[in-house]
């Protein structure tokens, strides 16, 4: 694996990782990045965290830091056409995958590097936003976790009801006519964080992280991302649809969501935990879509029970098989 840029510059005084390119099995290059604890006793396993759509690798150092003080190294992945990872469009600036399955070929590709930079088993999971619904599928694909954990998951997304019929038809009718490359309806080129207010944004309470995702987009805009493409929506309704229908895995399994969440569907989340053996869902008060990047207090708790879920699957799994 060659070394990859992490920009350090944009984190301010959180953890630094090292960064690698990898090469995914359809030829697409992705990036990782890896943290391991600072503390002098071997790391007790390895988060793989799923970013959501239009998120980078070095938004998650706070997260990682967080995993750290708990004993945990952390892998984090640059999907395919987001991060500096390779963009699938002549226009970058637009989210697009031709496949939601090519996800796998990252995950896949993300576990490979992980191994081979000696990251301590077990793994475990955290998927947040588009991460949680590619992290759900690679559960089902056999991805080798100990337990999972997510933050807003996007197993739903929410549309109204007039409009989802149109979402689906203009997907199909694009890939007949050519247009499915082109930016979905209704979005915008630039990112959220760069156009959106603070006060009424769906993302975050906390001004200060908000502040710093905008600083980190306009310090490296490489990093930068708008809206999805027709295409990337259409994948996303179809995956979600048929995850929806499939059985909820068998790894212990905590979920964070906002009590103010507006950009994935709550009901489909509170379905699934309802659904899920050794599931538990949390509801955040006061939060928003990404309960990791609220106020310092909060977020850090969230890891430190996340890891502690992490943990207790171990010890129990440990328990049984002594049995």
């Amino acid at each position: 694996m060659k070394k990859a840029p992490f920009f350090a510059e944009i984190i301010q005084d959180f953890p630094k990782a090292d960064a690698w390119w990898v090469t995914a099995e359809d030829g697409v290059r992705i990036r990782v990045a890896a943290w391991r604890p600072e503390a002098a006793e071997p790391a007790k396993g390895t988060v793989l965290l799923f970013p959501g759509r239009t998120e980078y690798i070095e938004k998650y150092a706070p997260t990682a830091g967080d995993f750290a003080k708990a004993g945990l190294a952390t892998l984090a992945i640059d999907w395919r056409g987001q991060g500096i990872a390779d963009r699938l469009l002549d226009n970058r600036l637009i989210g697009h995958v031709d496949k939601f399955m090519d996800f796998q070929h990252d995950v896949q590709a993300a576990l490979k590097a992980a191994r081979n930079l000696d990251l301590p088993e077990p793994y475990f999971l955290h998927g947040h936003s588009m991460g949680g619904c590619i992290g759900l599928r690679a559960l089902h694909e056999g991805l080798p976790v100990k337990a999972a954990s997510f933050s807003g998951p996007m197993w739903g997304i929410l549309i109204s009801a007039p409009l989802r019929p149109v979402a689906w038809s203009i997907g199909w009718l694009s890939r007949l006519t050519g247009f499915s490359g082109k930016l979905a309806p209704n979005t915008s080129l630039t990112p959220y964080v760069l156009e959106g207010d603070f006060a009424d944004n769906t993302l975050t309470r906390d001004r200060t992280m908000w502040d710093l995702m905008a600083a980190q987009l306009n310090a490296q805009p490489d990093l930068s991302l708008g809206g999805p493409s027709i295409n990337w929506l259409y994948e996303a309704l179809s995956e979600m649809r048929t995850l929806s229908q499939m059985p909820s895995p068998s790894q212990p399994c905590l979920t964070y969501l906002g009590d103010n969440e507006r950009i994935v569907d709550p009901q489909r989340i509170k379905d699934r935990m309802a659904a899920w053996p050794n599931g538990a869902l949390k509801i955040v008060t006061n939060s928003e879509h990404e309960v990791l990047m609220e106020d310092e207090e909060r977020r850090t708790q969230f890891a430190a029970d996340i890891a502690a879920h992490y943990l207790a699957a171990v010890a129990d799994s440990t328990a049984e098989a002594a049995e």
